[in-house]
């Protein structure tokens, strides 16, 4: 039986709780504030749900889809698309917009994930120095990006968008050296995909996730503005 959270006390189970069927399902209830945001990203943990009027489902699933940066597969038409400088990099900005673009990308169901309630709270995140975009802009217009958080050394990827060819590689490319440049450990890219394998993420277990995770608590988490 999954744990239901209760809202005035910040804790979560221990991550070995977290169902076989759905894999992963840690607890539900709590909210998005940040005590509970950046108490879950410290242990490993997410949220995922389809609904604003559904309680909030928290997850820690048995594999987690990961990337050291610097270890990026870069493509041959990647290569060709960075040399071009077609597109401007900003970092940090336009946070809304591309959280907001993201959510009509649908990239985990039928359903967005990004609720309006998630957009708010993540914005909660950017405010304090602890939620981060990649935006790609070609010709003035917002054209990719990506959106996570960054605790310790460990940034967790929530989600990323293109509108023209290349561009969501383009604003994972800068994510990495970006975080090349700050000595970040890992990317969390939580659940595979396609898209993902084509960048040289791989899959490693629950248990070598969260040993990461613990050598991370001890690391100081910047708050502050990224400068791409």
């Amino acid at each position: 039986m999954v744990l239901k959270l209760k809202d005035n006390e910040v804790v979560f189970p221990p991550y070995h709780m977290a169902l076989n069927d759905p894999d992963g399902l840690l607890a539900i209830g709590a909210k998005l504030s940040p005590d509970w945001l950046i108490t879950a990203y410290k242990n490993g943990i997410f949220p995922w749900f389809s609904d604003d009027d559904d309680e909030i489902l928290w997850w820690c699933p048995s594999e987690r889809a990961v990337l050291i940066p610097g270890e990026m597969k870069i493509s041959k038409s990647l290569q060709k698309t960075l040399r071009t400088h077609k597109f401007k990099i900003r970092a940090d900005h336009d946070f809304i917009e591309i959280i907001s673009l993201c959510s009509k990308n649908r990239n985990r169901n039928s359903d967005t994930w990004i609720t309006k309630n998630m957009i708010e709270a993540y914005a909660k995140l950017h405010e304090l120095g602890l939620s981060h975009s990649i935006g790609v802009y070609e010709e003035g217009r917002l054209v990719g990006g990506l959106y996570g958080v960054g605790i310790g050394k460990i940034f967790c990827g929530e989600s990323m968008f293109q509108l023209s060819s290349n561009a969501s590689k383009v604003a994972f490319y800068y994510l990495q050296q970006y975080l090349i440049k700050e000595q970040y450990d890992l990317i969390d890219c939580q659940h595979m995909n396609p898209h993902l394998k084509s960048l040289g993420v791989y899959p490693v277990s629950r248990e070598e996730y969260m040993s990461k995770v613990k050598l991370n608590s001890s690391k100081v988490t910047d708050h502050k503005k990224w400068m791409v």
